[in-house]
């Protein structure tokens, strides 16, 4: 029960869905990150408790008894100008969800959805309420539209290609290796275009099982396989006037790569179990990490669906040739994660810094946010130094090695230690060091007579 309004030092999200059992699940996941929530079981109850609630989200179920999600919707863009929407919806109310979208929704769930999904939907949405007030106050962070920060001359290149491939209606190939924040260069492409308010719909195309690609991507009819009771929209469809997006497009297997391609050329895909086209407008940009020339010429990946989806490349580069991006993404973390756990902003002390710097970032943006995570969350101190970073970012001299030492000095303890190993057997000993018996009893020799 909300009594008076939100005092705002937790994020608040009020949960409207006619089901109990979904509201519960909803509001257990939720409460149990840091957020303050509440529910309604139906939109005369939600428009109430948003009378008397400041609410930054609100998370709704479109159809409901009475009053239907979309008026809530309209309730909430017409009067409270503070206030993110996140649409659920089934499949089959896809059409209905697009509508939303465009009535005011930020974004949608597709049910059934995974507790990662709704995290990252909530995210996307809080995300969109910091730009919006960082609009109206000065802020420190040079963030750039939806997520996106570096003030590089790499990530300005980025943000050129972007505002290009954002203003064309053309399928875009995002390449860069893996953490490098392709979603993000896709998402932003799509909320820049003029479909920016039809939905975006992710896909990890390498995390489907090849034999549920085609029903996962295109949908179903009644019956087509066992366990097919209903007909179902894929997730083609429920793209409908917006964009998808299909990640790691390498690793979708030869028969659906002819399929994708007939979407390019015909817009029109065709259900699991069905004969009859259906048409559909959705832009496709599709990601890779992997070299899709190379996989042409291995005769892995079809040459004709390849000069397809790369009409516009854009290439986003590792972390490791953006210089000081590093610390503005390590504050920008910082920051974030700080808020979450309810903590102080933290500092990163100066040796920090450099080492963050100095690192070579093989898991580019992602192992950067999560190390700054994981220092946020177990840290007890304001300042983050480089002896609380993980080892192999920190300096560490080589163990029993003393550098001002002669080479005939070195190669004589090498020796020694070989012929320890060795168990004194010198014909062995000679073998393992890659000379022969002679030269070796000539070193020994020599190095006792210096030791004399």
């Amino acid at each position: 029960m909300v009594s008076a309004k939100s005092s705002g030092a937790r994020p608040t999200i009020l949960v409207v869905d006619d089901t109990p059992q979904t509201v519960e699940v909803i509001e257990r996941n939720l409460s149990a990150r840091g957020y303050e929530v509440f529910s309604a079981g139906d939109v005369a109850r939600a428009i109430e408790m948003l009378d008397h609630a400041a609410v930054d989200l609100v998370i709704t179920d479109l159809k409901m008894p009475r009053e239907s999600g979309m008026t809530l919707v309209r309730h909430v863009r017409e009067n409270l100008k503070d206030t993110e929407i996140v649409m659920m919806t089934g499949f089959a109310s896809v059409g209905g969800a697009v509508e939303a979208v465009k009535a005011g929704a930020d974004d949608y769930l597709a049910k059934p959805f995974t507790d990662e999904e709704l995290f990252g939907a909530v995210e996307r949405a809080f995300e969109k309420l910091r730009r919006r007030r960082a609009g109206h106050v000065d802020s420190p962070e040079p963030v750039r539209p939806y997520g996106l920060v570096g003030e590089s001359e790499a990530m300005r290149k980025v943000y050129r290609a972007i505002e290009k491939a954002a203003g064309s209606k053309a399928t875009a190939l995002i390449t860069g290796e893996s953490g490098t924040g392709k979603e993000l260069v896709a998402r932003a492409i799509h909320y820049g275009s003029s479909r920016r308010s039809a939905p975006f719909v992710p896909v990890n195309t390498g995390a489907i099982p090849e034999a549920l690609v085609e029903s996962e991507l295109f949908g179903h009819i009644r019956g087509a396989f066992t366990g097919a009771t209903e007909t179902r929209a894929g997730l083609f469809q429920s793209a409908e006037g917006g964009t998808i997006f299909l990640d790691e497009i390498s690793e979708v297997g030869p028969s659906m790569q002819v399929k994708l391609l007939r979407v390019l050329q015909e817009k029109e895909v065709f259900l699991l179990g069905s004969r009859r086209a259906r048409r559909v407008d959705v832009r496709i940009l599709a990601a890779t990490n992997k070299d899709l020339r190379t996989l042409v010429e291995k005769g892995t990946f079809r040459e004709d669906l390849f000069f397809r989806i790369n009409v516009l490349t854009l290439d986003v580069p590792p972390l490791r040739e953006r210089g000081d991006d590093v610390l503005l993404l390590a504050r920008h973390f910082a920051s974030k994660f700080a808020r979450e756990v309810e903590k102080p902003a933290l500092q990163f002390s100066d040796d920090a810094l450099r080492a963050l710097r100095e690192h070579d970032w093989p898991g580019n943006v992602r192992e950067l946010e999560n190390v700054v995570q994981r220092l946020v969350v177990m840290h007890e101190e304001a300042v983050i130094d480089v002896t609380d970073l993980p080892s192999l970012m920190r300096f560490s001299a080589p163990r029993g090695s003393r550098l001002n030492r002669r080479l005939a000095e070195v190669e004589a303890e090498h020796i020694q230690n070989v012929l320890a190993a060795a168990r004194g057997n010198k014909t062995r000993a000679a073998e393992m060091l890659g000379i022969d018996r002679k030269t070796l009893r000539e070193k020994l020799a020599s190095a006792s007579d210096k030791k004399s």
